[in-house]
């Protein structure tokens, strides 16, 4: 594993300590953090999350996570004892809403072929073959 990747996955888990346990603001809500993507450099950092809730609720967990960036990235100084921690970001990772749309059409498609299959059998009347001329 590289350093940027073991360094991405130790401020995943620090960022969620750090939210369940430290982060007393309210506007954070149920958040998932689901990967972190530091730069070759390690001067930057997103960190992809998903939330509990869609619109105001989602936009409010956005506001209270830019609110709670600064000491978050102080916290981080402290746990990870680098002289430089990355810059903080926070982007909603739309991956699992995209994998979700992606299951909900694959089971439509499912649906329809076995409704395709049950007409199809329905139409069938038995003597309908060709042997009968």
């Amino acid at each position: 594993m590289s350093r940027t990747a073991k360094l991405a996955e130790q401020i995943r888990q620090d960022l969620t300590e750090l939210l369940v346990r430290e982060v007393r603001d309210p506007g954070v809500g149920f958040v998932t953090l689901t990967r972190v993507r530091v730069t070759e450099d390690l001067q930057q950092a997103r960190v992809f999350y998903t939330t509990l809730g869609e619109g105001v609720e989602a936009e409010k967990t956005a506001r209270a996570l830019a609110r709670a960036t600064p000491y978050l990235r102080r916290a981080l100084a402290q746990r990870l004892g680098l002289r430089r921690v990355p810059e903080l970001s926070f982007a909603v990772d739309a991956s699992l809403a995209n994998q979700a749309r992606v299951e909900e059409l694959l089971e439509q498609i499912k649906r329809d072929d076995e409704a395709r299959a049950t007409q199809a059998a329905s139409h069938e009347t038995p003597g309908d073959d060709d042997r009968d001329q």
